[in-house]
């Protein structure tokens, strides 16, 4: 029998079992900077898997080890998961990890621990096949990716120096083998005005008007904005998320002002160029100099669950791999030797890990996950049984196709 087909026979005969280990996971609720339960129980499932090391970094991610090889691979899911939002959205306790109609049921379900537990599945496939490759296998169950997306692997390369020669994230694809997204940052304008009394707003200058005129203004840049050369990963796109406006008093011309921008970033588009953007658009279209406007990055920090702060601005750089990749090629290759088809080559939409993986240390990457990206942060969200089988098996057999496929 073949690798390709023993793997495909381990990964169907643990069908059930990698379903439960996605249910366990579901039932500990783990919103960004809580994750101590389930990360406890992502560690007891990889020890009982077999894992040759399981430990936690010193942000609280779970970190497991099977094999031993001079390169290294790392297979990452985030295991935090943002609110349930209105309950009365759900037809179902989103925390009840439900088994039934071929799918696992819950928060997280498909954002992503669906990808987590295939991740562990995968583990334990190449643990009972004695692995002996050229990698070293890490599987990495990461923290506060919600909050602020690559902040755990900007740790685990600065800080703990794990420094893998290839990365595998398993968020959503629709079973589909991902080679990139788009970047984003987060912007704060700030807007000056004059006060005045209410009675007699001519003796004023309202922020409000302002920032009107200002968002107004980013809704042209958004219309502006180009896609990158080969429209691989599409145009880049702006919105204002939120505005707030504030003066002496509900009964005077307000002299303060602040939007808050989603930015997302095309292939070439960096921070720098995105700020300068804003400021220019914003300037024009309320009639300051530009020295006069206030546009900045924030910076996010946050205590998880271990006590540990950590922090960085709120910029995540974009990136991509061509398709002649040796790690695409690879992906290629042990997809199609499982499934006897080609996977379809596409991208995320959203945002990933692999912004500082790949956009901030570029560290090659692929995505392939169980679920669809329109589950993600949705109510009723699922992940279909079917997809999880497949996943572990893909997974299973990455380091097997691209150790050929380096060699060849």
């Amino acid at each position: 029998m073949t690798i390709q087909e023993q793997i495909r026979q381990k990964a169907q005969e643990y069908r059930d079992y990698t379903a439960v280990n996605l249910s366990k996971m579901i039932k500990a609720k783990s919103y960004s900077g809580k994750e101590e339960e389930v990360c406890r129980v992502i560690s007891s499932l990889c020890g009982e898997a077999g894992f040759d090391e399981v430990y936690f970094d010193g942000l609280g991610s779970v970190i497991g080890r099977v094999g031993n090889g001079p390169k290294k691979i790392a297979f990452d899911a985030h295991i935090d998961t943002v609110e349930v939002g209105d309950p009365g959205q759900w037809n179902f306790d989103p925390f009840a990890g439900e088994i039934r109609e071929g799918r696992v049921w819950g928060r997280g379900a498909a954002d992503q621990k669906g990808g987590a537990a295939s991740m562990i599945t995968a583990g334990r496939i190449l643990k009972e096949l004695g692995y002996d490759g050229i990698f070293t296998v890490y599987f990495t169950f990461t923290v506060m990716e919600e909050d602020c997306d690559g902040m755990c692997w900007k740790y685990l390369i600065e800080e703990e120096k794990l420094v893998p020669d290839y990365v595998v994230s398993t968020e959503p694809t629709s079973l589909r083998l991902h080679r990139g997204h788009r970047g984003r940052m987060e912007i704060e304008v700030r807007l000056k005005g004059i006060s005045s009394h209410g009675s007699a707003p001519e003796r004023g200058v309202s922020a409000a008007y302002k920032a009107a005129r200002a968002a107004l203004a980013i809704e042209k840049l958004n219309d502006d904005l180009k896609p990158d050369s080969d429209n691989f990963l599409g145009k880049g796109t702006v919105v204002v998320s939120q505005i707030q406006v504030q003066g002496p008093s509900q009964c005077a011309v307000p002299d303060q002002a602040m939007l808050y921008l989603d930015r997302r970033l095309t292939w070439g588009e960096d921070a720098d160029l995105a700020m300068s953007q804003v400021k220019k658009y914003v300037a024009e279209a309320v009639g300051d100099s530009e020295d006069e406007i206030s546009v900045v990055m924030p910076f996010y920090a946050k205590t998880g669950w271990k006590n540990k702060e950590y922090g960085q601005e709120l910029y995540f750089p974009t990136w991509k791999f061509p398709e002649s990749h040796k790690l695409v090629q690879g992906g290629v290759a042990g997809y199609k030797a499982l499934f006897q088809k080609d996977p379809v080559i596409d991208k995320w939409t959203f945002s990933t890990n692999c912004v500082a993986t790949s956009g901030r240390h570029n560290i090659p990457a692929i995505g392939f996950g169980p679920g669809d990206e329109h589950e993600a942060h949705a109510p009723n969200e699922s992940n279909r049984i079917d997809d999880l089988e497949i996943c572990a098996a893909f997974y299973a057999m990455l380091p097997y196709s691209l150790q050929n496929s380096m060699q060849q």
